[in-house]
């Protein structure tokens, strides 16, 4: 049995038809590192919530390490789930010294034992020496590392981690995506994070969760998840994508579309009379003799490679032009002629 689950969990405010969460049902298992990945109003932080008691489900059940902690029946309160929170923006107490945010959940243990934990989980997190600080002298990274530390104080079931990097800078960032993932693991804490950061999900994640409209698209690992996005929304919102419509060939392996006819990375599983391909920027590949070719109609310079639009074949009423990735270094000009051929290792069938 997995080590949470959620049954056919939804929630419906007062004043609404469409619930904001609608009967979704996940498995998580023990040590596991989830993201739960969407746009703004998509459910994410509303699912989180429900696990940590901070809403009442409208419908459906809850269950952490074998204990139901929510169901028609019943409802056990945040503080008896066993569950760590880490808020976006931290919340730490400013009056309080560092040590003693760590020990303030720990109220039933003892002096001694509180000194000695606080001191785990902040030599844990790489912050032993700063104990008697206060949270205004520390760094972004520094606090976001004392909240998680106070989190896993108390040897939670769980940590629920509420965006937790978005406060800070891009280089920050990077860092404290490896950072956090290091301490759960080390921690050997199960996780659930709620971000609408496709690249924070991908750093961190065993698997990804990816919501819309209160319903779960996809689970899968982030590669998975990529390379093979189940349908149009998932395949969009996890990265830059081209989608195209067209017509499965007979040998399950082809599509033809607009632009021509497109390898599959494998054959597909059934026919199917229409159909649209997702082909990645990074799996058309410039070739002086390729396979398609295009008028160059727009370059975008983005530091790690160059963004290129290109208006394929000679009707100038083409759906949209198509988008790929060029190394920086290639002399690429607006309205020049270039080739390329498509990777099949990147061109997934996905659902409308």
């Amino acid at each position: 049995m997995s080590f949470i689950q959620l049954k056919q969990l939804t929630k419906l405010y007062k004043k609404t038809e469409t619930p904001a969460v609608n009967t979704i049902d996940l498995d998580i298992e023990k040590g596991e590192i989830i993201t739960l990945l969407g746009p703004s109003g998509c459910g994410k932080t509303t699912t989180l919530r429900m696990i940590a008691g901070f809403e009442q489900p409208t419908n459906g059940a809850i269950i952490i390490d074998n204990k139901e902690v929510y169901s028609e029946k019943t409802y056990l309160p945040p503080e008896k789930r066993g569950i760590g929170m880490v808020f976006q923006d931290y919340a730490l107490f400013p009056h309080l010294t560092i040590e003693k945010n760590v020990t303030f959940g720990l109220s039933k243990w003892s002096g001694r034992a509180k000194k000695d934990r606080a001191l785990e989980v902040l030599e844990l997190v790489g912050l032993a020496e700063y104990g008697k600080r206060y949270p205004n002298e520390l760094s972004g990274g520094q606090q976001q590392r004392v909240a998680l530390a106070r989190a896993l104080a108390p040897r939670p079931h769980v940590v629920l981690m509420d965006e937790p990097f978005s406060n800070l800078d891009a280089g920050l960032r990077e860092r404290m995506r490896y950072d956090v993932t290091v301490i759960l693991r080390k921690a050997n804490t199960t996780a659930i994070i709620v971000t609408h950061d496709q690249k924070d999900a991908f750093a961190v994640s065993d698997r990804v969760v990816v919501m819309n409209q209160g319903v779960i698209q996809q689970v899968a690992s982030p590669r998975e998840m990529y390379r093979c996005p189940k349908n149009c929304f998932v395949a969009q919102f996890v990265g830059k994508t081209n989608l195209l419509e067209g017509t499965l060939c007979a040998d399950l392996k082809h599509v033809d579309t607009y632009i021509g006819r497109v390898s599959l990375p494998t054959q597909s599983e059934k026919l199917l009379e229409d159909v649209r391909v997702s082909i990645r920027p990074e799996g058309c590949r410039l070739a002086e003799d390729g396979h398609f070719s295009g008028m160059v109609e727009r370059v975008t310079y983005s530091g790690e490679y160059q963004e290129v639009e290109v208006r394929l074949g000679e009707q100038h009423d083409a759906p949209q032009p198509m988008v790929i990735y060029a190394p920086i270094e290639q002399d690429i000009e607006i309205g020049s002629v270039i080739s390329f051929d498509i990777k099949a290792e990147l061109v997934a069938l996905v659902e409308a």
